[in-house]
């Protein structure tokens, strides 16, 4: 288990449904990832029991972010794109609301990339993050994570399209 004390990152499982839906088909988190639609709870089921959390296969994890002291999950650290050859992964997090601000996101950067570094052997970790998106992309400065690219009119929000960042953070 990846625990700082505080907050412990986990595989996802069964009992995740439910909060999955909630996050996956809250439209204010839409533009901040990948998602054009709902997703029924079948669907969001069917995931979380034919997920077998293999990197290396998959080329992705999800990790669930809950609080130690309850386990209350909190969020999901995700990382995508994993690429075994050049030592380098791609991270997203969801932080949910209320727990926003408090330091979470960080802490769940930090034992990712822990994780990351120890068990993976990877050589650095990437994600793209939407110029609008202060927070996401405070939380990634604050982590030590450097701009190495700007992707003009990158994303598309109804009809208009902004720019997105590249930032990168070698472990």
């Amino acid at each position: 288990m990846l625990t700082d004390g505080i907050i412990t990152l986990r595989a996802l499982e069964p009992i995740d449904v439910d909060t999955l839906f909630r996050w996956e088909n809250d439209p204010s988190l839409w533009s901040v990832g990948v998602t054009l639609a709902p997703y029924s709870r079948k669907q969001l089921w069917d995931y979380v029991n034919n997920y077998d959390g293999d990197i290396y296969s998959a080329k992705q994890l999800r990790l669930m972010v809950s609080l130690s002291d309850s386990g209350e999950t909190i969020g999901t650290l995700d990382f995508y794109d994993f690429d075994a050859t050049n030592s380098r992964c791609g991270v997203g997090i969801l932080i949910a609301t209320p727990y926003q601000r408090q330091g979470f996101g960080l802490r769940a950067l930090h034992l990712g990339e822990e994780f990351c570094r120890k068990r993976l052997s990877l050589h650095q970790l990437y994600c793209t993050v939407g110029e609008n998106n202060l927070p996401s992309r405070n939380l990634f400065i604050k982590a030590g994570y450097k701009i190495s690219g700007r992707l003009h009119s990158w994303l598309r929000t109804a009809n208009t399209y902004s720019d997105a960042f590249i930032y990168q953070r070698f472990l």
